[in-house]
């Protein structure tokens, strides 16, 4: 009787602290690693309407390619943080070895069709010739950073999952302010009315910056870091390990995959609809990642922990953390929802708009601010504490039945059937969310979550 109280007094005080020490740094990493995809988009605003539609669709190749990262960086984090809690940092090096390897695959896939490609990428998206031109020139210089990205995302993955996320926080900021200046140098300075030569500069200072994010990894990984950039050792341990990562990366993969393509497909149908609706889809889409970038933060730190308490095997712990973590996402829900409604003056000073793609904005922002709790509570529990233990299908599942079977074919339907107006389609695309939380709640109550994955290499 007395150890759940003495979990309370004393564990919520030291849960707490840790949290935060990691919740910061990861919401500013997450905040600025939005940015640092919004920034393009936001900033050639500026010069066209077009040219920020354009670059916001090409943007969905490197969005399909961040999901790979996310997958991959997610199994690396999920036996990392419980190898963290167990002390072997050796099992974590060749964690590291065995995710940077997969990365590099798939970003050399990536470079290979945007730089060949890049007007069938475009027709995906789209069917207007001028966003086609633009977005085929920005994929075509911007798969350059692919080469680098997968390995500094999944470097910082496996660091900040070792309880150490103020590195990743200062590499990301650089990385930021970097692009940010040089984006500003190519608008304002270089090309301020040549809107094509304007794209290419932003797509290079894209891949500057991004090169420079992985020079700042090396150098920490070289001088204060306890991990390296190797090669994978083809042994016992590496084949166990690469087996555990496969068994609990290919469905957390798959998961990102299927939610992706979902939003992926959903961006198609709306750059079907019309440029207007695609250029306000654009700004909200920017507007709910950087409003939701504490609960993301939330949810990441919040599921290094748990893995680290299962690693040790304090159940107890883990449980109680997991509660937490689901009380705190409900409020930060509610905070970043609120965040959009007090932002949507500045958001409308800051964008120039048509008056038609300018109403589409405001009723978009309305259903953003909703849609923010369930994304949340999501967010943490099926992205962060499911994972954690072991419990990576879940979501594969409740995202294909969702987004495949009820949300896609329904927001079809409105698109090109019953021809709505853009605001309830944009409803429909946006209650993925909403019906995903019952089920993730009634999930979270079962328990699956709570195991220890870690093996004993001595």
């Amino acid at each position: 009787m007395n150890k759940p109280m003495q979990l309370g007094e004393l564990g919520k005080r030291e849960f707490n602290r840790e949290l935060m020490t990691l919740v910061v740094p990861i919401a500013l990493q997450n905040l600025i690693s939005a940015t640092v995809i919004s920034v393009d988009v936001i900033m050639l605003g500026v010069i066209s309407q077009s040219a920020m539609a354009a670059v916001s669709l090409a943007g969905q190749i490197t969005f399909v390619l961040t999901l790979f990262y996310m997958g991959m960086s997610a199994g690396a984090s999920i036996l990392t943080a419980q190898y963290w809690g167990k002390k072997d940092t050796p099992a974590i090096q060749r964690i590291l070895s065995i995710a940077c390897m997969f990365s590099f695959c798939i970003s050399i896939l990536f470079f290979m069709t945007s730089l060949f490609v890049p007007v069938a990428l475009m027709r995906l998206f789209t069917t207007d010739p001028e966003l086609i031109q633009y977005g085929s020139r920005f994929l075509q210089f911007n798969s350059f950073s692919y080469l680098v990205m997968g390995l500094s995302q999944m470097y910082l993955s496996v660091i900040r999952s070792m309880e150490n996320a103020k590195i990743g926080a200062w590499i990301s900021s650089l990385c930021l302010i970097l692009n940010i200046l040089f984006n500003a140098l190519c608008i304002f300075v270089l090309f301020p009315s040549q809107p094509e030569l304007a794209i290419a500069a932003v797509a290079l200072a894209t891949v500057l910056a991004r090169f420079i994010e992985l020079a700042c990894c090396i150098i920490h990984s070289l001088t204060k870091g306890s991990i390296r950039f190797r090669l994978p050792v083809w042994d016992r341990i590496e084949g166990n390990l690469l087996k555990d990562f496969l068994q609990y990366t290919l469905p957390v993969q798959g998961n990102y995959i299927v939610w992706g393509g979902a939003l992926t497909a959903t961006a198609a149908i709306i750059g079907h609809v019309n440029s207007d609706m695609v250029a306000a889809n654009s700004i909200a889409s920017v507007v709910k990642n950087l409003a939701i970038v504490l609960c993301g933060g939330i949810a990441a730190g919040g599921s290094v922990l748990v893995g680290k308490y299962l690693g040790q095997g304090d159940m107890d712990k883990a449980k109680y953390a997991g509660n937490l973590m689901c009380k705190y996402a409900f409020i930060f829900g509610v905070v970043a929802g609120c965040t959009i409604l007090v932002t949507k003056p500045l958001v409308y000073s800051l964008v120039n708009l048509n008056p038609i793609a300018q109403s589409y904005l405001d009723g978009m922002l309305y259903i953003s601010a909703y849609y923010c709790v369930a994304k949340s509570f999501n967010a943490t529990t099926i992205a962060g504490i499911f994972p954690a233990g072991g419990d990576s299908k879940f979501g594969l599942w409740c995202d294909t039945v969702v987004m495949w079977f009820v949300i896609l074919p329904l927001s079809y339907l409105c698109a090109f059937v019953w021809q709505v107006s853009p605001i309830f389609l944009y409803l429909v695309i946006s209650l993925d969310e909403v019906l995903k939380l019952p089920i993730a709640f009634m999930r979270y109550r079962q328990l699956k979550w709570l195991n220890n994955l870690t093996r004993n290499f001595a």
